[in-house]
């Protein structure tokens, strides 16, 4: 007599859910990334940037040329308004782009790590067309213009030269390099995501942690700054963004500027080393987007909590 067995119902399958987009984490995202640029995160982009620009420069002739355009405040330009305009709005646009992302590529099938990486890709993507693309372009236009002033022309104010530029060449002409922009953050999102997550790995092995092991904050920073250092092996396509909103004027330059083209153009005048130019500040710059987000993070999160009443979610 064979004795019944009971059927065991299979589990249900565990219901995908959006992550919800919270005010506080928005908050504490602008807080954070105007806190970075408005402390060590400009000068260092002005450094990146008149390097990328001046190809020939050093680091110590790059800091003589941005002191000898304005002092100290040479190192500040373009601060105001447009790095606070993107400071302030790169990561609202990160978290929902990205967050949509993620949340259909799980729906589709990937896992967290493929998920997590495509949600960081077409963020980066949605970050350079919506904001970044015209916030660089003027950055790039504040640096041209401060030239002017130091050859002995009157330099336009900040407005009247954005409004010039979109007269004569209308979105286009203030979205200049925008595809370059498009490119930098999709790999940047990208790259950073696995060189940590690889990096975070290490520290684990290192140091005797498991997987899923919470890290210390020092681990934390290092192998965040890890991923953000290595993430500049890009440096290239930040030469040919620069190049392509540069104000200078070259004969041989291409009339319409491309990525491919921009790319000939510096290889051909610089070599290789030329589109690597101003990759020590990126590196600095990096690390301390790092130091920003993760050690001074708890202490944002637990006054945006206070502030809003409402408890803070975002990684960070």
């Amino acid at each position: 007599m064979s004795a019944a067995v009971a059927s065991v119902p299979a589990p249900a399958p565990k219901k995908l859910e959006k992550k919800p987009i919270k005010f506080s984490n928005l908050l504490l995202g602008a807080g954070l990334n105007l806190f970075e640029v408005t402390t060590l995160g400009q000068p260092l982009e002005v450094i990146k940037t008149t390097m990328a620009a001046n190809r020939n420069d050093g680091f110590t002739s790059a800091l003589r040329r941005i002191w000898n355009r304005g002092g100290i405040f040479g190192f500040y330009q373009g601060l105001i308004p447009w790095a606070w305009i993107e400071g302030s709005t790169k990561g609202a646009v990160l978290l929902f782009v990205a967050s949509e992302a993620e949340y259909r590529a799980r729906a589709a099938g990937a896992g967290d790590f493929v998920a997590g990486i495509t949600g960081g890709i077409v963020g980066g993507v949605a970050q350079a067309y919506a904001t970044m693309g015209f916030c660089t372009c003027m950055k790039t236009v504040e640096i041209t213009k401060h030239k002017m002033s130091a050859a002995g022309q009157k330099a336009p104010g900040t407005w009247a030269t954005f409004m010039d530029i979109y007269r004569r060449e209308g979105i286009r002409g203030i979205n200049k390099g925008v595809n370059a922009v498009a490119i930098r953050q999709m790999t940047n999102w990208g790259s950073r995501f696995g060189l940590s997550r690889l990096a975070e790995q290490g520290i684990r092995k290192a140091t005797g942690k498991e997987e899923g092991q919470k890290l210390a904050p020092w681990e934390k920073i290092l192998a965040s700054a890890l991923g953000g250092g290595l993430s500049a092996w890009n440096q290239p396509i930040e030469v040919i963004r620069v190049e392509m909103q540069s104000k200078k004027e070259d004969p041989n330059r291409p009339k319409k500027m491309t990525v491919g083209n921009t790319f000939r153009y510096i290889y051909q005048t610089n070599g290789f080393k030329g589109l690597y130019r101003g990759v020590t500040p990126r590196i600095g710059l990096s690390i301390w987007q790092t130091v920003c987000m993760v050690a001074f993070g708890d202490m944002a999160k637990t006054y945006v909590e206070k502030l809003t009443g409402d408890a803070v979610t975002a990684k960070h």
